[in-house]
């Protein structure tokens, strides 16, 4: 139960540094619940309201960390004319009930809304606020669609169980899942992930995607480049502005910055990375809640940081842009995987060309930064794993000239095992003069899935395969004088699982077999990285 706590607090302060702190005192009342599910279990609530005679429109904390810990800044949301509520989720602290993490919350959010909007001191406006498991309650709220919802404001929060939190290419994030779950006391739920690593819709309550009709509610998203949920905020603004219903369709903000899920490791970004989020929600339910025009409809959609060197005070990026729409203008270039470790914008003429390296389940590559939850995070120097054997890398020729890369990175690997079934990761890297490799974006693909996550298909040797991996989203100005590197390899532990290749179900045993893979890049296998190269007009 200590180390528990332990974590908890961690985490609580982690997500702390995203922004300022509230005020630490108290609200004028407070008013304790048992708030009535419609299952007849009973949420752990509290209420604070504001001096004076109400009715007010409220903000909603719904937590699975300690109502008591979100409420800490309660003065500051009275003080601006909101109630604030904060509840501890089904089954923990002092709510009734079994925790499932998330499976329960889409109803109980629906519940916890509609019963505040029929209170006395509610106006029935009800904005739902907050960073990480409650930035993902507020969005399982509003897929349940309460009608007396009105706006949400999201920080650093997933919008897809199997694909962003659960799995990246149908490979199980452990670094993030298994500790958590663990030390949440929901061994049950990680079990039950591994019994659905192939996608057959079990988790589709939590699969925004499949919802943005049914979500009226203008939200907007706040996450970073290195969080661990970065795809989850982009995804959620892009869904519900092109599909979203009644007020949701066109109404939605994002802002994407250079920060993690709690402090990154080895970079400083300047000081104007650093943004009060706590008064954009302010202004944000302000107009949503209590219609006050303060011209925050006005203002672009989109805003986001390009990062750039921060070794040269003089270099391009380390700025924030904006723009009506996500994704910004630009120009999709491919940079192909070349003979002898290049990396080009032309494509491989030789006939045949590959690279081969044997990938021990038993000695993975060790995780160096990246999006992390409890190890270090952020642009780590990768150079530490730089002289193994099993990682391939390709560079480009120093650049000439700044490159911004501004969007969706997506690779495409050419590629072969002697085994039925292995893993690929692919990392994108920002070589810097002095030769640190600082790591933008990783991600990750289980072979057996290329053919799609609901069904397994593996593989055959002596054939070559085509996968296409996905590495989410970012910002970042190459600066001239620096290089573009690729990394390609086949494990990256503890942030994803280690395949043992013998395309077994997954943690079936302990068994393992060493895989000896091959990338290719030639004129049939043309292996590359696909950047989105920013075009101008989205500089400010």
């Amino acid at each position: 139960m200590r180390k528990t706590k332990v974590l908890l607090l961690a985490l609580v302060l982690s997500l702390a540094a995203l922004a300022p702190a509230f005020s630490q005192q108290s609200a004028v009342r407070r008013a304790d619940e048992m708030m009535p599910m419609r299952d007849g279990v009973k949420l752990a609530t509290s209420i604070y309201l504001p001096e004076g005679e109400g009715p007010w429109p409220v903000v909603l904390v719904r937590t699975p960390y300690g109502k008591d810990t979100q409420a800490s800044g309660n003065s500051a949301w009275t003080k601006r004319g909101f109630a604030l509520v904060t509840q501890d989720c089904r089954g923990r602290f002092k709510s009734e009930g079994q925790y499932r993490p998330f499976l329960d919350d889409p109803e109980d959010g629906y519940d916890t809304v509609e019963w505040i909007a029929k209170q006395k001191w509610s106006n029935g406006k009800v904005g739902m606020f907050g960073a990480s498991a409650m930035g993902i309650t507020s969005n399982l709220a509003a897929m349940a669609n309460p009608p007396h919802l009105a706006a949400i404001f999201v920080m650093v929060a997933r919008s897809s169980i199997y694909h962003q939190s659960a799995f990246n290419g149908g490979v199980f994030r452990k670094e993030l899942n298994e500790l958590w779950l663990k030390r949440m006391n929901a061994d049950d739920v990680l079990l039950e992930t591994f019994r659905h690593n192939v996608y057959d819709g079990f988790y589709d309550s939590n699969e925004m995607s499949k919802h943005w009709q049914k979500i009226h509610v203008p939200a907007y998203n706040y996450g970073g480049w290195y969080d661990i949920f970065s795809q989850g905020n982009v995804s959620s603004f892009v869904g519900l502005q092109a599909k979203g219903a009644g007020k949701a369709r066109g109404n939605q903000k994002l802002m994407m910055g250079p920060w993690g899920h709690g402090a990154i490791e080895e970079v400083k970004y300047p000081a104007n990375s650093v943004i009060n989020v706590n008064e954009e929600a302010m202004r944000w339910f302000e107009y949503w809640l209590k219609g006050i025009d303060n011209g925050i409809m006005r203002e672009p959609a989109v805003k986001y940081y390009a990062m750039g060197d921060v070794s040269d005070p003089k270099a391009p990026g380390n700025e924030w842009r904006t723009s009506p729409t996500w994704p910004v203008a630009s120009r999709i270039t491919s940079y192909y995987l070349q003979p002898g470790g290049a990396l080009g914008d032309k494509s491989p003429s030789v006939q045949e060309s590959a690279d081969a390296y044997q990938y021990d389940p038993k000695n993975p590559v060790p995780t160096i930064g990246g999006s992390n939850l409890f190890i270090k995070k952020g642009p780590m120097d990768q150079r530490a794993v730089g002289d193994r054997k099993d990682v391939l890398k390709y560079m480009t020729p120093v650049l000439d000239s700044p490159v911004e890369v501004t969007g969706q990175i997506e690779a495409e690997i050419w590629a072969e095992s002697d085994a039925p079934d292995t893993d690929f990761m692919v990392k994108l890297i920002d070589v810097y003069p002095d030769g640190t490799e600082r790591l933008v974006l990783d991600s990750a693909f289980r072979a057996r899935f290329r053919e799609g996550f609901d069904r397994e298909v593996f593989m055959k040797k002596g054939e070559v395969y085509k996968f296409k991996i996905d590495l989410w989203c970012t910002s970042l100005v190459f600066n001239r004088g620096h290089r573009i590197a690729v990394h390609v390899t086949s494990s990256n532990d503890p942030r994803y699982d280690p395949n043992p290749n013998t395309g077994k179900p997954m943690r079936a045993d302990s068994e393992t077999r060493v895989a000896t893979n091959a990338i290719h890049h030639d004129r049939k296998h043309p292996s590359r990285i696909l950047l989105p190269v920013a075009q101008n007009g989205n500089r400010p």
